[in-house]
């Protein structure tokens, strides 16, 4: 009995109706820990199914050489199997300490668990659903230590957590294997932990281990790392042979990392595959949950069966083991489609992380839980689970901007809601960086979207019909938003020969056009110039870039939205316009485009209080109103406070002559009095320095000569930052 391995697989089929999901898999654990990674879909969680007898199996399965194969769940539990499954299953109204005493034999074995989870005892009293997704995953792994086993079988036990939960899985892993000495078979997405855990890593592709071989040796060669799982920087492709039975031809398969070169063939190669069905050219098969990858959607036309001869198929796009695809929304009310994306998403062979938005307190079945997310409000959780739904509901959104920011793996993330849901996700979605997919499926995408998508590229789909159950027309839209999340995160755009430049930011309104105009001309030869229309949101795009370092430092010539935001147009940028340069120290020059005016739309739009000003038909949908000396003084104070508080080297550049088109001698808004106040306002307050200087030119804004001052100010404020970067080059 001793020399005997702990378990041996041989010869391991399941089929779900005509999908056969494993193919003759077989391997040895003798002692320690074996490691089982793969893509999405391989047949990891279907093989972890079959050990513990949760799904009929054929071929044999032996625990410390007794055949186990074919017995009931609870009776190969009594054998010594016990099964941490993917997704932890906690039962939601049991406390930490009642799941424990369930299992427990003994008071003594639960203060093992508490001593080996101390986290655990601080939460005794709670509930299931009342835990993060770490603390669950804790739970799930002291109750299958409590029935003593002599395997434990780990299934996904990482997947959702923040990195530094992780860690602290991977030191229980290491203790279990190194200490207990319980054998473990770890079935794991994330490739560092199981190096970092297993003794030895089997490799699953297409439902077979198609190699097996030492952790420390496949941790030492990412070369291997390349061949073996389609980690592949370049997009070159590695051919993959998995075991075959004698009786079965013998089939070619590639795997390649879906990011690759933008140039390089987006998917392997077809797989032919001659005679016999498997999982993954099934047709209408149906695949139940093999492998929790749902078979493909009724169309609404039956969809037809493969030939019995041969099929051309192609593989799913192998994404990277470390960006993951975030499904986020209220999963208590929107969980059967988002689940529905998230099965879309893993057969495009994506990692995919839920995560419950919800706040009714529901248990979920994302992988991250509502209170994981919630505790990344300020305040914490209380402040999210109020019983004021509208105050919770804005709690969580800006809980979950904040915990986007803290995850390292995210790819891409898409949503799917009504209002509420949508106010929800695109809180966080705004605060991932330009580039980033992102994809909201939303009843509220077909009318104005700007409080949603904001200065973001934030990809809105309307839902046509209600986010409330699947059928033939929301499947298809789901799962349209689904495949273009994937396509998005397996192809980055190929970059235009500009963007060898450095790029930088500048701001237009139509009567600054002809200053930018020049200034571009004159920066083009050496910098990517994008500029920015200032109608709201076009600076908050400008500084959304800025903020996400995609932009060397911006040209502000047209800081018109302040004027709408302190006297009450319709263009304005928010009270946090330029406050992102109080964050980041990039270089800054500015000056006073359009301060001279605040926008409204038709003539009939002018709010009554403004009627007797001095207004301007600027055309039938935009009528402007040109500020008094009171507004400008006001204007200046906050422009000066702004520049104030910037980090980066600042030039600040004053017209005397005029800040519009339209403020010249004989011109509507001409009145020198009222841009005196202004440019004094700026310039009593304005805190100057080495690097921080104030200009005042006896030119127009529009006068080529102003131009070129601007372009000389960048050169000075730019010059230090490209020796620097030049230097680092």
């Amino acid at each position: 009995m001793a020399d005997r391995p702990l378990l041996e697989v041989r010869g391991l089929d399941v089929f779900y109706g005509r999908a056969h999901a494993l193919q003759g898999v077989g391997f040895t654990l003798a002692r320690g820990v074996l490691g089982l990674v793969g893509r999405n879909g391989m047949g990891k969680t279907t093989l972890c199914n079959a050990i513990t007898g949760l799904v009929p199996a054929t071929g044999s399965v032996k625990l410390a050489g007794e055949e186990i194969l074919g017995l009931a769940p609870h009776a190969i539990t009594r054998r010594g199997i016990a099964y941490v499954p993917q997704g932890r299953r906690m039962w939601p109204s049991l406390t930490v300490d009642e799941t424990l005493r369930l299992v427990a034999k003994h008071k003594r074995e639960i203060d093992r668990i508490y001593a080996m989870f101390p986290r655990l005892a601080e939460r005794k009293a709670n509930g299931g659903s009342q835990l993060s997704g770490g603390e669950q995953q804790m739970l799930a792994i002291g109750r299958a230590l409590l029935l003593e086993p002599k395997l434990l079988v780990m299934d996904e036990p990482t997947e959702g957590l923040a990195p530094v939960i992780v860690e602290q899985v991977v030191q229980a892993l290491r203790q279990l294997a190194g200490e207990s000495g319980i054998g473990i078979l770890l079935i794991e997405q994330n490739l560092g932990v199981a190096i970092e855990v297993a003794d030895r890593i089997g490799v699953m592709v297409n439902g077979r281990i198609a190699q097996e071989l030492p952790a420390r040796e496949l941790g030492a060669d990412t070369g291997l790392q390349e061949r073996l799982l389609g980690l592949r920087a370049n997009g070159e492709e590695e051919e993959v042979r998995a075991p075959e039975p004698s009786a079965e031809p013998v089939r070619m398969f590639t795997v390649r990392r879906a990011h690759a070169e933008s140039d390089a063939t987006p998917l392997p190669p077809p797989l032919r595959v001659v005679g016999g069905v498997n999982r993954w050219n099934a047709g209408t098969a149906d695949l139940g949950r093999a492998d929790q990858v749902a078979s493909a959607p009724a169309a609404s036309a039956p969809t037809p069966a493969p030939p019995a001869s041969a099929d051309i198929l192609t593989l799913p796009v192998a994404a990277s083991l470390h960006a993951a695809a975030y499904v986020a929304g209220t999963f208590d009310t929107k969980g059967r489609e988002l689940m529905f994306v998230k099965q879309c998403l893993e057969r495009r062979g994506l990692r995919v992380v839920t995560v419950d938005l919800s706040t009714s307190g529901r248990p979920s079945s994302a992988s991250i839980h509502p209170r994981e997310v919630a505790r990344h409000h300020p305040q914490g959780e209380p402040a999210v689970f109020s019983k004021d739904r509208g105050t919770a509901v804005t709690a969580m959104a800006q809980a979950f901007e904040r915990f986007v920011l803290t995850r390292r793996d995210l790819g891409g993330l898409v949503g799917a809601g009504g209002s509420g849901g949508t106010s929800l996700v695109t809180q966080g979605m705004r605060a991932l960086p330009v580039g980033l997919p992102k994809v909201m499926v939303s009843t509220m995408a077909s009318g104005d979207t700007r409080g949603w998508v904001g200065p973001s590229d934030i990809c809105m789909m309307y839902s046509v019909t209600d986010v409330s159950g699947l059928n033939r027309i929301s499947e298809r839209v789901l799962a349209n938003a689904a495949h273009a999340l994937a396509g998005m995160m397996a192809h980055a755009a190929s970059l235009p020969a500009s963007a060898s430049k450095p790029a930088i930011g500048l701001t237009m309104f139509g009567v600054t056009t002809p200053c930018v105009q020049a200034l571009t001309r004159m920066l083009a030869d050496d910098y990517d110039c994008l500029v920015f229309h200032a109608t709201g949101v076009g600076g908050q795009s400008m500084e959304k870039l800025a903020g996400s370092g995609l932009l060397q430092g911006v040209i502000d010539v047209s800081t018109t939205e302040v004027a709408d935001e302190i006297v009450g147009g319709v263009l304005s940028a928010g009270p946090t316009r330029m406050d992102v340069f109080a964050r980041h120290a990039l270089p800054y020059v500015g000056s006073c485009g359009a301060l001279d005016m605040v926008n409204f739309g038709s003539w009939d739009s002018v709010p009554e209080r403004f009627r007797a000003r001095r207004l301007h038909r600027h055309n039938a949908s935009v009528t402007l109103m040109r500020t008094t000396a009171d507004e400008c003084r006001a204007i200046g104070e906050f422009i000066a406070r702004k520049l104030d508080a910037m980090q980066g080297p600042v030039r600040f550049l004053i017209p005397d002559g005029g800040v519009s088109q339209i403020d010249r001698p004989g011109q509507p808004f001409h009145d020198p009095e009222a841009d005196r106040v202004l440019f004094a306002a700026i310039e009593a307050n304005f805190r100057a320095g080495p690097d921080r200087q104030l200009r005042r030119l006896p030119l127009h804004i529009n006068d080529e000569a102003f131009a070129q001052a601007l372009a000389s100010a960048w050169h000075e404020v730019a010059a230090p930052r490209q020796r620097a970067r030049g230097a680092s080059a």
